[in-house]
């Protein structure tokens, strides 16, 4: 297994070793899951972006959902 280094204040370890112990995980589990879930968080958002984008520049039409259930002759208040 590969070891990062991150260096932290005094004050940010123990808030850190004070979650960690909330959160019944080493310090270690705890600066993983969280820097994990968050970066994978940003890439989604990113990745969605940049999909939006391409659609929008597709030219594709599209439709508000009042458009789509008036198409299927229904009102928005039916649902």
């Amino acid at each position: 297994m590969t070891m990062i280094t991150v260096h932290v204040s005094d004050a940010e370890k123990k808030w850190l070793q004070c979650m960690a112990d909330f959160y019944g995980i080493t310090l270690s589990d705890l600066v993983k899951k969280y820097s994990m879930e968050q970066l994978e968080d940003k890439c989604d958002q990113l990745t969605a972006k940049v999909a939006f984008k391409r659609y929008q520049e597709s030219g594709k039409e599209t439709y508000s959902m009042a458009e789509v259930l008036r198409q299927f002759g229904m009102a928005d208040d039916d649902l």
